[in-house]
């Protein structure tokens, strides 16, 4: 009977480690092989072009310490993070405005969701063209606006002036991410909050917005937390596309961020040792960043 049950176990525990198997052996060899080997990469010195990586020790790191550009692309990064915010906030409000019982909803949230399917790439060429100086939609949106006012106003050069690329590319930022997957996130974590919570406020004599300060804010806090957690550590990996899309970096560097800067060392001055350091270093930040919100935030969070 012990042997049987035995005999049992044993083509439960293989038939188990056979589907795991896959995704173990995938995650073996395309992330963590990888990342170890970036890892020892960041103590060596190498161009791709050479016979060979050459230690170098920790001259890499003492090398980012002291340069310059990685502070100014640490402060792009930051400030590109600006559009976090202000999209979760849209999202919560696009989200309590489509969780309304009312016809055609089901329409909206398909037509606010669109950007997100759609190409990062086409969606970049298409903000570089609204942005376009010239026939621009947004520059001649604001040109007519002016001509009604009797004023004589021209947009900005929105993508080749530093004091105006970013800005272009926080409010690119703030559109994509709207309508995305925060907003079907936030659409759940209202749908899941228990109508017998509103109904006693209700009774208490609270008014719509004391409902959902006392009512809908702590109910969604989880997913307020974790949609700001992974938010944060997208944002500090992002700003590639846009950058090589639609700026390349510039004007003068204003919008290259972290991992473009990365990019550039690796492969276009084939600095390789060094974008490896570069790489580590942010994965620092991130966690020390994300540990840190967990630590002084996560404890406000109320779960249901």
């Amino acid at each position: 009977m012990k042997n049987g049950i035995l005999k049992d176990k044993t083509k439960e525990i293989v038939a188990a480690y056979a589907f795991l198997a896959p995704n173990l052996i995938g995650f073996l060899i395309f992330t963590s092989i990888p990342v170890l080997a970036s890892l020892g990469l960041s103590f060596m010195k190498w161009d791709l072009l050479s016979s060979g990586p050459q230690f170098v020790g920790f001259k890499n790191f003492i090398e980012l310490v002291n340069d310059p550009y990685f502070l100014k692309y640490c402060w792009n990064t930051v400030y590109l993070m600006a559009s976090i915010p202000l999209s979760m906030t849209g999202s919560l409000l696009l989200a309590i405005a489509l969780n309304q019982k009312l016809k055609g909803t089901v329409v909206f949230r398909t037509i606010y969701f669109l950007p997100t399917i759609c190409s990062g790439v086409a969606i970049f060429m298409l903000w570089r063209l609204i942005y376009n100086p010239n026939f621009g939609f947004l520059n001649t949106m604001i040109s007519s606006f002016g001509d009604l006012l009797g004023l004589k106003v021209s947009g900005p050069n929105w993508l080749t002036d530093e004091t105006w690329a970013k800005p272009a590319f926080i409010i690119m930022s703030v559109w994509q991410g709207v309508g995305g997957y925060n907003m079907i996130l936030y659409l759940a974590a209202l749908q899941g909050v228990p109508r017998d919570l509103y109904d006693a406020a209700e009774v208490d004599g609270a008014n719509s917005w004391q409902k959902f300060w006392a009512v809908t804010w702590p109910q969604i806090s989880p997913t307020t937390f974790f949609i700001a957690i992974m938010s944060l550590i997208g944002g500090f990996q992002a700003g590639f596309d846009q950058a090589y899309i639609m700026t390349g970096g510039g004007p003068n560097g204003s919008t290259t961020t972290i991992i473009f800067y990365i990019f550039n060392n690796a492969f276009n001055w084939y600095h390789m040792g060094y974008a490896a350091a570069i790489s580590w270093v942010l994965f620092l930040i991130v966690f020390v960043v994300t540990l840190l919100k967990w630590r002084f935030y996560g404890k406000n969070i109320h779960y249901a």
